[in-house]
């Protein structure tokens, strides 16, 4: 209690992320109360508003009859806490002519779109990174996908498809992202640019305006929907803007080189985080507008575009002989300035040639035990890292980089005391503690640890890929996932003989399952030999793995 701002602090035993409060108040007609909410508190436990936008707050005027509720309808700002002046706690014993608050809730919103999947895993640090992950999809999911809840609430579109595959693995999101791409064709300029923000409420500078990891959000997103959801039409309604978009970024290129834009925004280098400082933004860039061109190819193979088709797979040949003579040292296989993204980007989107692929995703692996095995990567290069580390083998890594709170990444946050995702890798207090960009490794947990993906060949889940990354310490992990065609789960538990796996397939789709066995170990189905029939089909055996093609159903498999 602070007599001179006629302060009230209230705080809620589980301190979480909310965006209204909601009031029982008495006094008298025309007594002005107001409310300001805050993420983090000063040293005098003052609402601390200068990273989430400032001044902010409710204000509530009195009828004077009795006993008022009241909750705010027009507005909403994502918080922890909540200073209140201009009235007293009902608690409150000195005198005093200031209304007394009888009750007050913190109350949370979001979209509507269905809970569809769940992770779980013995490894509760794990646990809590995914809860924190999800507190701020939550938050930033009240109409479209926003970057924060308070000071901007706007569409920044980079984290739409980088971060598209974490949210799509806990909500639906078909009908979010198409209506996302279709602000992004609202909001595209004449000329072909894609600003970085959907709907473009207001219109940014330079850079904020126009950065090529956020524009190719207009190509990306209908690639994934139509992959997620099986919808070619969305790529029909899109084909117009992704055509017009990547002729900007070759019009703007100089020689196929991208040189503009924001780049690995926020990674983690010697400077306070912001526009890229490890790698080159000309690499991010051109390696975005590669992978652009190259979707529009198979895009134009799906929809019988046959010219088309032709013309972007010769298109992106010419950036990735650009891209790879700008940036790949031919004598060490090192792309650029070795960082983190710099390696990764090259990897996952295709742009290093297949014999090369060993030696450069070994740089990577050199490049990260340099750095002490601790995340470097910003809001581009992440879901990047995460990717070349889980489909290249180094999955053991990847949980050796998070399962940690010693360096800035997740569990540093979550020691800092942050209850959502933040801005920042170091949970920093000038920017935002609730931020949806940098939570990949959430997609990790489910397509990783949980196992659950689909074929490179597969649309819609038709064709299942169940794949567990069986990494550290974790005894055991539990993931469902519901698809267009029904629920797929994947479980496995270690024992002290062996281990068990339960998988089940939906209706209509078939699962290529692999199965981690040891030399010497048996592999048994509902307590019988694997062997075919039974639905399942032995199509593969590799070092260490087994793969079983399986139709519907729910499978019982040991190893011992």
């Amino acid at each position: 209690m602070n007599t001179k701002f006629n302060l009230v602090e209230l705080f809620v035993p589980v301190i979480l992320n909310m965006f209204f409060i909601s009031i029982k108040i008495k006094g008298n007609k025309g007594d002005t109360v107001n409310f300001y909410p805050a993420e983090l508190k000063k040293d005098d436990n003052r609402a601390e508003q200068k990273a989430t936008g400032s001044p902010y707050y409710f204000t509530y005027i009195l009828k004077g009859e009795g006993v008022e509720s009241w909750t705010p309808k027009f507005s909403y700002y994502g918080f922890r806490y909540v200073e209140v002046r201009g009235a007293h706690p009902e608690s409150y014993t000195g005198n005093s002519s200031l209304p007394r608050i009888l009750d007050m809730k913190l109350e949370h919103i979001s979209n509507s779109s269905p809970r569809i999947g769940h992770f779980k895993t013995s490894y509760q640090l794990f646990n809590r990174i995914d809860t924190l992950i999800d507190w701020a999809i939550r938050s930033n999911y009240v109409s479209l996908l926003t970057d924060c809840p308070h000071r901007e609430k706007l569409g920044w579109l980079e984290q739409v498809y980088l971060m598209g595959g974490s949210v799509h693995y806990n909500y639906d999101v078909y009908h979010t992202l198409c209506k996302q791409i279709d602000d992004m064709i609202a909001a595209q300029t004449p000329d072909g640019l894609v600003p970085d923000i959907a709907p473009e409420y207001t219109v940014f500078w330079e850079w904020f305006r126009d950065s090529p990891e956020w524009g190719s959000a207009c190509i990306q997103v209908p690639y994934l929907v139509y992959k997620w959801y099986g919808d070619t039409d969305i790529l029909e309604r899109s084909w117009n803007m992704m055509e017009r978009y990547a002729c900007y970024l070759r019009d703007t290129s100089v020689n196929h080189i991208v040189d503009h834009g924001l780049g690995d925004w926020f990674d983690l280098g010697p400077e306070r985080p912001g526009i890229a400082q490890l790698t080159p933004r000309s690499l991010t860039g051109t390696a975005l507008y590669y992978s652009d061109v190259k979707l529009l190819s198979e895009m134009a193979a799906i929809l019988g575009k046959t010219g088309e088709q032709r013309m972007y797979e010769v298109w992106a040949g010419e950036i990735k002989e650009a891209f790879n003579r700008t940036f790949l040292d031919p004598e060490t296989k090192v792309y650029s300035t070795g960082s983190q993204t710099a390696i990764s980007m090259p990897l996952v989107l295709g742009l290093v040639d297949e014999e090369d692929k060993t030696t450069v995703f070994q740089t990577l692996v050199e490049s990260i035990e340099k750095d002490n095995k601790a995340l470097t990567a910003g809001d581009i290069g992440f879901h990047y890292l995460v990717k070349a580390l889980q489909e290249n083998g180094g999955a053991q890594l990847l949980y050796e980089m998070n399962a940690r709170d010693d360096v800035p990444g997740y569990g540093y946050q979550l020691k800092k005391g942050a209850t959502a995702l933040t801005e920042s890798w170091q949970a920093m207090p000038i920017v935002s503690n609730n931020h949806l960009m940098l939570g990949h490794l959430m997609e990790w947990f489910y397509s990783g640890l949980g196992g659950i993906g689909q074929t490179d060949r597969s649309i819609g889940f038709r064709e299942i890929r169940i794949a567990p990354q069986m990494v550290g310490d974790i005894q055991q992990t539990s993931t469902s996932f519901e698809t267009p065609y029904g629920m797929v789960k994947c479980e496995w538990k270690k024992y002290e003989k062996g281990l068990k796996m339960v998988v089940e397939i939906p209706v209509n789709t078939s699962a290529l399952v692999e199965i981690p066995v040891n030399e010497g170990q048996t592999i048994t189905e509902g307590g019988r030999q694997l062997c075919k029939g039974n639905n399942m089909t032995i199509t593969e055996t590799k070092e260490g793995i087994r793969i079983v093609r399986a139709g519907s159903g729910t499978y019982t498999f040991r190893i011992e």
